[in-house]
């Protein structure tokens, strides 16, 4: 009955495809402890290290107490709700200068329930080759068709618009803002020209860039000026904010729309109360405090080939990848090798994700080894 399981297991072997889930020690700050082996952590989204940090953690249980429980039991629409939800979707509205916002449990939630719904029977969606997983498993759900464009290629997403836009009722145009294994950044003042062009709705999953670009840390969107053009903003908690959950902002008729129709949103137990108040107090307290730390972590990586805080360094094959890897292990450095599926066939690679205590010296070895 497991024989095509264990082939299955044993063919990605082979291919040093195989994953296991690694037993870490602890984390402090830029470091994750393995076997009492202190490695620089550079596989982490924990940007602005929030999370895992005592001090932070000690210092909104000092502030809060008590005040909010640790379970939901129930999803928002039956009983699982309560102010301090409405209160993050508000401040979340506020700051983006939006209608509404609607909390998910997580990023994928939020890219699932979204990119499903958004498009029905006739409509049609535009996804860079590139977006995550769950912004193509959203449109694999969809009653909608999709169409795939080349990576960043806004030539190719302008002949595909030519070409379709005129067999569909409604059109979405998707795309990441900085995206999450290449950490580069897509031509979004293009996608805003286009989607008026040729009559489409844009979403922008910010998920790597809030709580990293902008002056208030909302994103390229924020940084470019470019929010109003945009009709609906995905951010998640879980990364720089150092929490969990996921949001969504945009016009209240979209929200609305959301409400009645993401089933990963529908179907979900709420996240617990702590959590909502957790991220709510992060954005409002210590977000403000981080400019100067998340520019500087932006440039560090520019300086390192990269347009954002994620340092892509292309292998190409699955077990150089993982030799490579093993090699800056012994070196002091966590950098896990990333492979197919999550990457394209042939571009195997390590992704250095900077936090920003981390410093140019503290990369000194790692970038002679890699010749960086």
């Amino acid at each position: 009955m497991f024989e095509n399981y264990k082939n299955t297991l044993e063919q990605l072997s082979e291919a040093s495809h195989l994953r296991s889930i690694s037993e870490f020690e602890r984390k402090d700050g830029k470091y994750i402890y393995i076997k009492n082996k202190k490695l620089l952590n550079l596989s982490s989204n924990n940007y602005l290290n929030f999370a895992d940090n005592q001090e932070i953690t000690s210092e909104f249980i000092q502030e809060i107490g008590c005040k909010y429980t640790f379970g939901s039991a129930s999803a928002r629409l039956l009983t699982g709700t309560l102010p301090i939800y409405k209160d993050l979707e508000q401040l979340i509205s506020s700051l983006f200068n939006t209608e509404a916002a609607l909390i998910f449990n997580s990023g994928y939630h939020a890219n699932l329930g979204i990119n499903s719904s958004i498009a029905g029977s006739g409509d049609v969606i535009f996804s860079d080759k590139l977006n995550h997983a769950s912004i193509i498993d959203g449109m694999q759900l969809s009653k909608g068709k999709f169409f795939r464009y080349k990576h960043n290629d806004m030539d190719n997403l302008e002949a595909l618009l030519m070409r379709e836009r005129n067999n569909f009722k409604n059109a979405v145009i998707v795309s990441e803002s900085v995206f999450s294994m290449d950490g580069d950044i897509p031509d979004i003042k293009k996608l805003v020209e286009l989607k008026k062009k040729y009559n489409c709705m844009l979403i922008l999953d910010e998920a790597h860039a809030f709580g990293v670009f902008g002056e208030k840390g909302l994103g390229v969107a924020e940084e470019l000026g470019l929010i109003p053009e945009v009709d609906l903003i995905i951010g998640t908690f879980g990364k720089s904010i150092g929490s969990v959950g996921a949001f969504a902002t945009g016009k209240k008729i979209l929200i609305d729309y959301l409400i009645n129709k993401a089933r990963s949103f529908i179907f979900s137990t709420a996240l617990p109360p702590v959590n909502i108040a957790f991220t709510k107090w992060i954005i409002e307290k210590k977000l403000p405090n981080t400019q100067e730390k998340r520019y500087d972590m932006i440039k560090l990586g520019r300086r390192m080939g990269s347009q954002s805080h994620i340092i892509p360094y292309l292998v190409g094959e699955n077990d150089r990848t993982v030799e490579l890897s093993e090699i800056l292990y012994q070196n002091g450095y966590f950098t896990l090798p990333i492979r197919p599926p999550t990457v394209p066939a042939g571009t195997s690679r390590l992704r250095l994700s900077l936090c920003a205590d981390i410093t140019e010296q503290d990369l000194k070895t790692l970038k002679n080894i890699l010749n960086l």
